[in-house]
């Protein structure tokens, strides 16, 4: 897939405590918060897992990271609808290959930004 400078994907999803649960074993982090749940009956989310969120476009567009940079603004928890943009800043073609650059951001559904990232990589056509 081709991209250009100012596209923008967007993809939006909610986590479960299952999954917060099956990340933890996953990863051994069973921090309190990540078992226990709060006063509302949520757990919170790791944020390697909220940062798996951006990954899943990056998956669609055969984009292979080199660097990865994220910024935990605010902790997400089950049930937190989380949307995330990820807008190509720079797009240069290498042969088969696109050098790409991109800032994504993570809103939940009170439009409250959770997460800022930054990458850089290349999209091959395979």
């Amino acid at each position: 897939m081709r991209v250009r400078e100012g596209d923008v994907f967007t993809w939006e999803r909610a986590f479960t405590k299952e999954e917060v649960y099956e990340f933890g074993e996953l990863t051994h982090n069973k921090a309190a918060f990540h078992i226990k749940e709060n006063a509302r009956g949520q757990i919170m989310a790791h944020g390697l897992l909220t940062a798996s969120i951006p990954t899943k476009i990056g998956g669609d567009l055969n984009y292979m990271a080199r660097e990865m940079t994220f910024e935990f603004i605010r902790p997400v928890f089950t049930g937190d609808t989380i949307r995330c943009e990820l807008c190509i800043t720079k797009a240069i073609a290498a042969g088969e290959r696109q050098k790409v650059e991109m800032e994504v951001r993570c809103c939940n559904q009170h439009d409250t930004e959770v997460l800022r990232a930054r990458s850089h990589g290349v999209i091959a056509d395979i």
